[in-house]
């Protein structure tokens, strides 16, 4: 028995079947988490090893060069890159998107362990690091406080990081900028010597009398005692009563006497401010896979309650949170959702006039997209931009197969069957044509599973939805949607007047008079027309094929632009200010603090600027992360939402950029968006190789000069830092040797003098605060100073630096950057009011002509626009793919090869349609709107079935050619115009949405609103008239053919009888 058959005599279990998987589609619905993106982790792993004492050319020959030559035999290996600095080498292998990173860094640790063996001595065990989503930050928040600054290290350690790590979910919180507590002896030199003292001595004198010792265990009568000397400093003055040594007139000289102790915060070598005021960063991330608008809500639920346990002056205030704009981005695409489904739910209202009809066809969407949900909890996905981006997508096709079965119901009872008897006959005319039509979608979006790359990832969630929905879809259509119409529609109703029997049908209705009336005049029309091109049909193949050529020029002359994927304005700018190497931290501050008022008055429509200027200089893994340094200034800006001001978030950059290119001192900036996401950067990226720095440098500098030049250039700058200046100090092994000394022993004796030496701890209240005694900084703030160090020797006597050792000044590259085992310096260049790709053209065409290239170097575009051409290379393989799966499944439809390409006429000119849209709403083809060309094949050639599907029907009953064509246009006019506007008016709110994030999915609208506007306008004519043309010259002769084999037609019997006589 057919399914819908079965689905008609058994209602109630059909209608209980879609309920119970509702019911468990919206449980699902509850369940899943909410993110921007699916989860993917980043296809990266970074090798970091250590040598000290390594400059960073050593680094990049004895270390970085042989792990890269044990690398490159890694699976899926995309790119190999190396950073070369002093004392540390990080090699960055990038793998290819998709592949499985646990096994990759599997991969990576043994070949590191092979590797080991051919380092230097000294050298670390290579780290292996595994680049994960985890590790990203979902939120900012700054700390401020003003009295209780010096203590809020110990406030964020001992009250707000506990409390937070309690939260289902959280994953790592760190703290930038907190004020560390230290102790510190400056000790004069000039004293130091007078007393005949060394640095040394004091420190050891101040660590020998900071212990705590077990002494023995003392035995009293019945009792036993353990016996501890407890000499801890409880408090740091007690290091200024310290006694260092007695003079020969017996005068006793005090630490006191010589130093000055502070007691005081870390000297200032990262400065955190947020709108002028000390600031401290709380930076959090999430564990894989939970929820990032769970944990972001949990944080900020959990830092209110912890405001109020603050003291009054410390204020709590947010930097960012991705939750804030997930939250935004979907609300706003759940708008776009259900005005879709509103306007297709008054679309079929308007179409066909019945509310019973259109709340059985309406029915179709909620349960089809509950059904996602269940495929997204299967799948272990999530609620995320792609994912509601398919379903709005889906939304105007869903209802096609609905339409398809219910419109030839309503012709069935019309002749006067019940509703039951309608449903099962109606149905059984059209389910396979239904479950063809169907087939062409999943043709089209079950190859985007397919797809490898990071557009592979996006993308694999969006094929199977769609697949999913659609086949819904069918499914009710062809079980749900019968059953319905056979309870819910209404047989023609008689009555009888005066001994006649009266149609009560007959009479006209509001709806009849107006709406159908106008529908009527439409169908007239358009038969009218295409009568006419029928009867002219080479005219009209050449003025449609003109018309397709003359909107391929846009496209051609370059006024539509590509990018990879659209930036989104989500109120938020990194600001990246570099001044003359060696600045002081000091002088960098100053600049910094001018830029946030000039900021401040320029952009009233800033709400919160957050500036780190500096380096930490402590020994650990977050340095290695960090780019900052004392010349350096970072600005996190957030701005008020975008419906709230009249200014976009470039035009704001690029107010920043201009007063920023005012300041005399500043070398480099950039004012870029700070987006996170998959594409998230958009920059072209020039990448230079060669050996000699002098040389590549030279070509940096003349490509970074002439791409200024280009008008949508901006934040055009080099990935290589300038050559450092450097104090080398020279020692003469000989005189040094005489003393006793080695350099490694002088080595440690400045870095005392310099940074410090470490001689203990100060505890309190469970925690220890480092005790330092160095010279202070009058003694060691200039070359002399430092030659004037005095130096203890093994014999007891002290001597001056400059006795056994020269100074001299240099320049070393701070690091080396290397990519596919070559040196690298990559010039990066941010479009503004142009598309990535027209840059990327003028670059190539108008730059790169005009530089230098010696032998042996080697230039080359990269960056967001490499990504872009790659992912538009897999689409475009994608699509070919797909045309030729359509064909396959219309061809075994239609039993013909000649059908099908009578319908794939239709596909070029939905291209017209995109490229004319882009052209009049000036946006750009990014990797979204690519994909809505690839998805476009199998929405238009659908209206292109109907027609021929109808044509042969009508053919086959004897009409003439022309006559079938035109019967058949005119009668499926008002489907092929409710499939295309349900579809049309479904992607409208995506197309128009002004909400945030609402730049990425436009792209995607706006492609399908207008190929396949186009494309359902044209197909109405192109179709008929090129199926006239090509049946004219071959069925008719084929039948004739076939006819003439057909011989006893003509045998004449009456002589045929005459012979058997």
């Amino acid at each position: 028995m057919a399914i819908y058959k079965t689905a008609i005599k058994n209602p109630v279990t059909t209608l209980l079947v879609f309920v119970a998987v509702m019911i468990i589609g919206l449980f699902c619905f509850v369940q899943l988490p909410v993110d921007q993106f699916p989860e993917m982790d980043p296809p990266y792993v970074m090798v970091m090893t250590t040598y000290p004492g390594a400059s960073a050319s050593e680094i990049e020959t004895n270390v970085s060069k042989i792990m890269e030559n044990s690398l490159t035999s890694v699976d899926n290996l995309k790119y190999i890159n190396s950073t070369s600095k002093d004392n540390v080498s990080l090699v960055i292998l990038e793998l290819e998107w998709g592949c499985d990173i646990t096994e990759a860094v599997n991969d990576v640790r043994s070949f590191c362990d092979m590797a080991k063996n051919q380092l230097p001595d000294g050298c670390s065990s290579p780290m292996v690091f595994k680049f994960s989503s985890s590790t990203m930050p979902i939120c900012q928040y700054s700390i401020t406080a003003d009295e209780s600054y010096p203590a809020l290290d110990k406030i964020l350690n001992d009250e707000v990081i506990p409390q937070l790590n309690q939260i289902n979910g959280i994953g790592n919180l760190s703290v930038a900028g907190a004020p560390d507590r230290y102790i510190y002896v400056d000790i004069d030199q000039q004293k130091l010597d007078a007393y005949g003292l060394t640095l040394e001595t004091v420190g050891q004198i101040i660590s020998a009398n900071n212990l705590n010792l077990s002494s023995g265990t003392v035995k009293m009568d019945k009792e036993q005692y353990q016996m501890q000397v407890r000499s801890e400093y409880v408090e740091s003055s007690e290091i200024n009563d310290l006694m260092v040594t007695i003079t020969p007139q017996g005068q006793q000289v005090f630490v006191r006497d010589i130093a000055t102790v502070r007691d005081t915060i870390k000297d200032l070598s990262l400065d955190e401010k947020t709108n002028g005021r000390e600031a401290v960063r709380l930076i959090v991330a999430k564990q894989s896979g939970s929820n990032t608008v769970q944990v972001c809500e949990d944080v900020q639920e959990a830092l209110a309650k912890i405001q109020k346990q603050m003291p009054t002056d410390v204020k709590i205030q947010e930097i960012y949170n991705s939750a804030d704009n997930i939250r935004n981005s979907i609300t706003s695409l759940e708008e776009s959702v259900m005005y879709a489904l509103l306007f297709v739910v008054l679309v079929v209202l308007f179409f066909l006039g019945k509310w019973r009809a259109t709340i059985i066809i309406s029915l179709t969407i909620p349960i089809s997209l509950i059904v996602a949900f269940i495929y997204l909890k299967m799948a272990d996905s999530s609620i995320n931009i792609i994912s509601l981006c398919s379903l709005s997508i889906a939304i105007g096709m869903v209802v096609d197969d609905a339409i398809v079965v219910l419109e030839n119901i309503p012709r069935h009872i019309e002749r006067g069957e019940n509703p039951r008897e309608a449903s099962i006959y109606a149905t059984n005319e059209v389910w396979v044509s239904v479950i063809a039509t169907t087939l062409v979608l999943v043709a089209v979006f079950v190859p985007l599973t397919m797809m490898d790359g990071m557009a592979g990832i996006m993308f694999e969630s969006l094929g199977w939805i769609v697949t999913v929905v659609c086949c819904t879809s069918t499914v009710i259509a062809i079980t749900l949607t019968p059953m319905l119409c056979s309870k819910l529609l209404q047989a023609r109703k008689f009555h009888v007047e005066n001994g006649k029997l009266i149609d009560d049908s007959a009479k006209k209705t509001w709806y009849d008079r107006t709406v159908v009336a106008m529908l009527d005049k439409v169908d007239a029309a358009y038969a009218k027309s295409l009568g006419w091109c029928l009867r002219h049909k080479t005219v009209t193949i050449i003025a449609l094929f003109a018309f397709f050529g003359a909107s391929l020029l846009p496209f051609i002359m370059g006024k539509v632009g590509t990018d990879f994927m659209a930036q989104q304005d989500n109120a938020r700018l990194s600001v990246t200010v570099e001044l003359q190497r060696g600045t002081r931290i000091e002088e960098t501050l100053k600049t910094a603090r001018a830029l946030e008022n000039r900021f401040m008055l320029l952009v009233p429509e800033i709400e919160m600027i957050s500036t780190s200027a500096g380096s930490n200089d402590d020994d650990g893994t977050g340095a290695i992360f960090s780019t900052t340094m004392n010349n350096t200034i970072s600005m996190t800006i957030r701005l008020n939402k975008k419906w709230e001001r009249e200014r976009t978030i470039w035009q704001i950059a690029e107010v920043l950029r201009q007063e920023m290119a005012q300041y005399p001192e500043i070398i480099e900036y950039q004012a870029a968006l700070s987006s996170g996401g998959p594409g998230g950067g958009n920059t072209v990226d020039v990448e230079i190789y060669g050996y000699d720095f002098d040389i590549t440098n030279q070509m940096a500098q003349q490509i970074i000069a002439l791409t200024k030049e280009l008008p949508g250039a901006r934040d055009v700058y080099s990935d290589r830092d300038d050559d450092r200046p450097e104090i080398k100090i020279l020692v003469d092994k000989e005189k040094a040797s005489r003393h006793g000394l080695t350099s490694a022993t002088i080595s440690s004796y400045l870095r005392n003098r310099v940074n410090g030496m470490a001689v203990g701890f100060l505890k309190e209240d469970g925690n220890e605060y480092d005790i330092l005694v160095r010279l202070k900084e009058e003694n060691r703030n200039s070359i002399s100073d430092v030659l004037d160090f005095s130096i203890p020797t093994p014999t007891g006597k002290t001597i001056k630096l400059s006795e056994i050792c020269s100074v001299d000044e240099y320049w070393a590259p701070p690091k080396i950057v290397r990519k596919s085992r070559q040196r690298i310096v990559t010039v990066k260049v941010t479009p503004y009011e142009t598309s990535l790709g027209e840059l990327a053209q003028a670059i190539e065409t108008q730059v790169l002509p005009k530089i230098d290239k010696p032998a042996g170097y080697s230039i080359r575009l990269a960056g967001s626009y490499e990504d872009q051409q790659e992912s538009f290379g897999k689409l475009g393989m994608l699509g070919a793919l797909i045309l030729i799966l359509v064909y396959i499944v219309m061809a075994s439809q239609f039993e013909s090869f000649s059908k099908p390409a009578i319908i794939m006429f239709t596909v070029p000119f939905a291209l017209s349609g995109v490229i004319l849209a882009l052209w009049m709403t000036g946006v750009s083809l990014d990797m979204i709107g690519a994909l809505g060309i690839v998805l476009l094949v199998g929405i238009v050639v659908k209206n292109g079935i109907v027609l021929v599907d109808y044509i042969n029907l009508m053919r086959e009953r004897g009409n003439d050619l022309n006559d079938a064509i035109q019967m058949s246009g005119q009668s499926r006019l008002r489907p092929v115009l409710m499939t295309a506007f349900t579809t049309i008016l479904g992607m409208v709110p995506m197309a128009v949405s002004q909400g945030e994030g609402a730049e990425m999915w436009r792209p995607l609208g706006i492609v399908v609103i207008g190929g396949l506007t186009i494309s359902t306008f044209l197909t109405l004519y192109i179709v008929p008239v090129i199926y006239g043309a090509m049946s004219k010259k071959g069925e008719r002769d084929k039948i004739k053919k076939v006819r003439e084999q057909f011989i006893f037609m003509d045998i004449n019997v009456e002589d045929c009888e005459e012979n058997e006589k």
